[in-house]
């Protein structure tokens, strides 16, 4: 694996300027600026992208911060990563479930960020059981920060008696990483930054596909996981997953299966029957998660019917490495897009190779 560094230095580097501490020293207040962007539903009446008092308008109703945040706790998946990508040390977020390949509770680009700053772990919430209530009401928040997350009316109403909750714009676990960043560098008072940020990760993706020609226009699916005891059934993350919407920043397109499939559900995943394979004939190239032993791919390849899928028949599959944090950062968050990207575009585009 090619290492991650540079890229996850050269985000840093745009934000220079920008110091670690439990709340943010930037001048964030002063910075005049545009509207925070679509999605995050913000009211500015002073037209300052850190002018506060602020409201921030979400799917589970609205928001009002009076003063910028000092203490910000993040729950749920990644929203640690925006404040910490522009500076500020959350005092207390999720802990990493997923991808923690040395169980400290952190994935490899948040602690690579955290040495950056030379900052200390956060307090960290375990979200095994759910939101640690409790444990978010002891680091005392200003701001909660839960533009990605699946938070349900009663979490986010118990969370708003501890302080004032952000919450997803539209859906569950359905914020594109763009919106992740606008809506949590908002509601910190550092909209400016986080557009800089979104500026510079687009700069890297670009760059990066750039030397992949062979992506351009492929169509691709990703694959929820499968049992390889059973495999009576496909499943597959819809257009409203951002692991699909990813694609498109790769110049990849969406299957037009996939995109009928999507259409009519708010559902994030669907399954078919590995009957109706048939209905993948128009992937180019499919991806997913598999076991760091190719058990998976094996099974898929030998198997009576879904070794018919013409992604599968030819080749063009690269499923992710298990539970590693590669395959955790095939969902793209906003530090994690940097630490994979090389890897994930080459993966692809070795796949690609095997399309006609």
């Amino acid at each position: 694996m090619r290492s991650p560094r540079l890229p996850l230095l050269a985000v840093a580097a745009v934000l220079l300027g920008l110091t670690a501490c439990g709340s943010s020293d930037s001048d964030g207040d002063d910075a005049s600026g545009s509207d925070s962007g679509s999605g995050a539903g913000g009211e500015n009446p002073g037209g300052d992208s850190g002018a506060f008092p602020l409201t921030i308008e979400h799917a589970l109703g609205e928001t009002t911060l009076e003063s910028k945040p000092e203490r910000v706790a993040t729950v749920n998946w990644a929203n640690h990563e925006v404040p910490l990508a522009l500076g500020v040390v959350p005092v207390g977020m999720a802990a990493a479930n997923f991808g923690d390949d040395d169980d400290d509770g952190v994935l490899p680009w948040v602690s690579e960020r955290l040495e950056e700053l030379d900052a200390e772990t956060p307090v960290l919430f375990d979200e095994t059981d759910g939101i640690d209530f409790e444990a978010v009401a002891d680091t005392q928040p200003d701001v909660i920060l839960a533009a990605y997350s699946g938070l349900t009316e009663q979490d986010y109403e118990t969370l708003s008696e501890i302080a004032p909750v952000v919450a997803y714009p539209d859906a569950p676990w359905a914020t594109p990483w763009r919106e992740i960043v606008r809506v949590n560098s908002q509601a910190i008072g550092m909209a400016d930054e986080g557009e800089e940020m979104i500026t510079d990760i687009e700069g890297q993706i670009e760059a990066t596909v750039a030397d992949y020609p062979q992506l351009e226009g492929k169509s691709a699916m990703f694959m929820t996981h499968v049992d390889p005891n059973d495999v009576s059934q496909v499943g597959f993350y819809t257009t409203h997953d951002t692991r699909t919407l990813f694609f498109e920043d790769l110049g990849m397109t969406t299957p037009e299966s996939i995109a009928t499939a999507s259409e009519g559900t708010d559902q994030f995943a669907l399954t078919r029957s590995a009957e109706q394979i048939d209905l993948f004939d128009d992937v180019d190239i499919i991806t997913g998660y598999g076991d760091e032993t190719g058990e998976l791919l094996q099974t898929l390849e030998n198997d009576p019917l879904l070794s018919r899928i013409p992604a599968v028949e030819r080749g063009s599959v690269f499923l992710l490495p298990g539970s590693t944090p590669l395959a955790t950062a095939a969902n793209p968050t906003p530090l994690s897009i940097s630490w994979v990207l090389e890897d994930y575009v080459a993966a692809l585009a070795e796949a690609a190779e095997h399309v006609e």
